[in-house]
């Protein structure tokens, strides 16, 4: 075990996943630098039931995001398109950020998902737009807390995977 390697790894690992609550590809970030470690080091501690079970762990969770995003715009009366919505808006709202040091992209990112959802109602059902913004702020939340613990799955198996 190379102690820079593993320093390397470890740093990859929580900046995925401080992308995760930001909308961005946290997951799939962590499994390039379970990959890359594995590379480095000659699949020594890493190999293909971790990369395996690290890009599994990660399909998962972009599944749940996708579903609960879409599954929770709609349960609170919302159409296809405020699904859509809600996925565009956080996405916008995590780029954007809003002018608070830190959290302001995470910030961002959940009021888009309202934002958006509710916009994308709007224009089919004004009636239900806030309801539906709503349903995609809760489905946001449900989806980034699911993916920050199938993140830190990931990590531990990974370190687990290293140190063994």
């Amino acid at each position: 075990m190379n102690g820079l390697y593993v320093v390397l790894l470890i740093a990859v690992l929580l900046g995925g996943l401080v992308l995760v609550p930001l909308g961005l590809p946290g997951l799939w970030l962590m499994v390039l630098g379970i990959v890359g470690y594995g590379a480095a080091t000659g699949y020594q501690g890493i190999g293909l039931k971790t990369i395996v079970l690290a890009v599994a762990l990660a399909l998962i969770g972009e599944l749940i995001e996708w579903w609960v995003g879409f599954k929770y715009a709609q349960r609170y009366g919302g159409t296809r398109r405020a699904g859509w919505g809600a996925l565009l808006g956080g996405l916008a709202g995590a780029t954007a950020g809003i002018p608070v040091p830190v959290l302001g992209s995470v910030i961002g990112s959940f009021l888009g998902s309202f934002v958006g959802a509710a916009l994308f109602e709007y224009t089919a059902r004004p009636a239900n737009a806030i309801r539906t913004g709503f349903g995609a702020l809760i489905g946001r939340l449900w989806a980034t807390a699911t993916k920050m613990s199938l993140g830190l799955v990931i990590a531990v198996v990974a370190l687990f995977a290293v140190w063994s």
